[in-house]
């Protein structure tokens, strides 16, 4: 003898489904919304050492000006490298900042007319 065996509608089963799919997500999101609040947070790390600036001077190199303590240092970096290029006792006296162009198209064109000295 077959005994049909009673079922939730499709539809229920469809709904907790999805529900426990947003309810996953949305811990996702949590959990990376707190890890970028906390990232910055080390203990003890917080004056020693600081990363004043960078350039970028290659596809994988760049030059990092690094403060560490009362020193400046210089220093280059590449894939599996890191090189000391100078140490500075006192701060560099940074550079004037060039004035940003208000767009690039008007910059183009003023350079191209000869105006852009």
């Amino acid at each position: 003898m077959i005994v049909p065996v009673a079922s939730a509608p499709l539809g229920a089963g469809l709904g907790q489904t999805a529900l426990s799919l947003l309810l996953v997500l949305a811990a996702i999101f949590a959990l990376a919304w707190v890890l970028r609040r906390v990232q910055g947070i080390r203990p003890g790390a917080a004056g020693s050492l600081q990363v004043q600036g960078g350039l970028q001077v290659g596809a994988k190199e760049r030059v990092l000006m690094i403060r560490a303590g009362d020193k400046h240092l210089l220093i280059g970096v590449a894939p599996g490298r890191v090189q000391m290029l100078h140490v500075f006792d006192h701060a560099p006296v940074a550079a004037e900042p060039l004035p940003p162009a208000a767009n690039f198209a008007e910059a183009l064109r003023k350079a191209l007319r000869g105006g852009g000295k």
